[in-house]
C-alpha cells in the first residue's frame, strides 16, 4: 500500500512539474523554472508543419499565432476557447496553428470534434517541436511577424490571455 502511495505522489509531482496550468508569467523566466528558448526578434525555427489532416501548412501570413498546448490542460482548453471566440479566429491577416505537445493525430482529431477549432492542429507526439521553444509550461503562445520573427512569447495560464495577443512592437 505504501508503495502505491509513493508512486501516486511521484506521478503527481511529475505532472505538476510539466503542467503549465498553475501560475502566470509572460517573459522568458518563470518562477516555476519554465524556460523559453526563443526570444523577441529571433527567427522562428519552422516555416511549415503538417496538420492532423495531412495538409502542409506554410507560415506565410502577415501575422501568425503558434499555440503549443495539451488537450488535457485546463489552461490550454480555456485559451483555445478564448481565441476561438475572439475576432482573431476570423481575422484574414492572421494565421493560427495549434500544436499538441505529446499528442498524436487521433487524440487531436477527437479533441477537435468537441472544440471545433477554426484553425489547423499539428501533432507533436514526441515533443520534437515543443522542445525547440520551451522546457515546460503550457499553453505557450508565440506571436510571429510577416518574416516569421518572434514578436512576443506568452505562457497562457491566466484568464483573458487573448487580451495580450497584440503584435505591436
Amino acid at each position: 500500500m505504501i508503495n502505491k502511495v509513493h508512486k501516486l505522489l511521484i506521478a503527481t509531482a511529475i505532472l505538476a512539474g510539466i503542467s503549465g496550468c498553475v501560475s502566470s508569467q509572460t517573459d522568458s523566466s518563470h518562477s516555476k523554472g519554465y524556460e523559453t528558448y526563443i526570444a523577441q526578434g529571433e527567427q522562428f525555427k519552422h516555416d511549415h508543419f503538417t496538420s492532423t489532416q495531412g495538409e502542409t501548412i506554410e507560415l506565410k501570413a502577415d501575422r501568425k499565432l503558434v499555440i503549443l498546448f495539451a488537450t488535457w490542460c485546463s489552461d490550454s482548453q480555456r485559451a483555445l476557447k478564448e481565441i476561438k471566440a475572439s475576432a482573431l479566429a476570423t481575422d484574414p491577416t492572421l494565421q493560427i496553428i495549434a500544436i499538441g505537445r505529446n499528442e498524436d493525430g487521433e487524440t487531436l482529431n477527437k479533441f477537435n470534434d468537441e472544440y471545433q477549432l477554426p484553425f489547423p492542429l499539428v501533432a507533436d507526439p514526441e515533443r520534437e517541436i515543443y522542445s525547440q521553444y520551451a522546457n515546460a509550461g503550457i499553453p505557450r503562445l508565440i506571436l510571429l511577424d510577416e518574416n516569421n520573427k518572434v514578436v512576443k512569447t506568452l505562457i497562457g495560464e491566466e484568464p483573458t490571455i487573448v487580451d495580450k495577443l497584440v503584435w505591436n512592437k
